[in-house]
């Protein structure tokens, strides 16, 4: 058994490094995008609004594969190049999760009491102040436990970037079949190396539940 693992160290190493790779800039964008998005949609500007709605109704009822195939098959026909496959699925995973975690954004906003905002205003802060000092420091601290899901659910995801030529954990299966190893063996491991991923990820998320239960 543990032979499958150490005579493709190479395989199991490369692939998952590449998923890591793919989690942490995609996760970072996705953060940077789903926040903006989300003030967006908690905006007063009108037009504002509209954009982060019209982004997080498309998104959220698109299939990533669907996401990804747009970038990878049509987005070249457009004229718009990326610089590699690598790259292609971080903007695809960056566009998709950011939806998500805009909702987890406005959801936390929304917990915060209206006096808070209308006190800041008061005395004279613009609403680009209102939200940096006042409101958002207060939205992430509830919102933790659910944004750690959707970047649980963003690392689980990572793995449809095999089928889109990304040489990540997805694709060692394929890899393994070539070179006559066993497959169930893989997919064993492969299992083992998720959870070695996912598992720090669920109990930093319980940690949070905890500490906002607390707070």
């Amino acid at each position: 058994m543990f032979s499958v693992l150490t005579d493709n160290w190479d395989l199991f190493g490369q692939g998952f490094w590449t998923t890591i790779k793919l989690f942490l800039i995609s996760g970072v964008l996705s953060l940077v995008l789903g926040t903006l998005l989300g003030t967006f949609r908690v905006s007063p500007v009108p037009a504002l609004r509209g954009v982060g709605t019209g982004y997080v109704n498309i998104l959220r009822n698109t299939p990533l594969t669907l996401v990804f195939a747009f970038l990878v098959f049509g987005a070249p026909k457009m004229n718009i190049e990326l610089p590699s496959f690598f790259w292609s699925a971080v903007v695809a995973l960056t566009i998709y999760t950011s939806a998500f975690i805009c909702e987890v954004v406005r959801s936390g906003i929304n917990t915060i009491p209206p006096g808070q905002t209308e006190a800041g205003r008061a005395i004279g802060m613009s609403f680009i102040q209102v939200l940096s000092v006042i409101v958002l420091p207060q939205a992430f601290r509830a919102i933790q436990p659910p944004l750690m899901s959707v970047l649980i659910a963003l690392l689980k995801n990572t793995t449809i970037a095999a089928g889109f030529s990304v040489a990540e954990a997805g694709a060692i299966p394929a890899a393994m079949a070539e070179r006559g190893e066993n497959q169930m063996l893989t997919l064993v491991w492969i299992t083992i190396g998720f959870l070695i991923l996912i598992v720090p990820l669920i109990f930093l998320q319980r940690w949070a539940e905890r500490r906002t239960a607390v707070a």
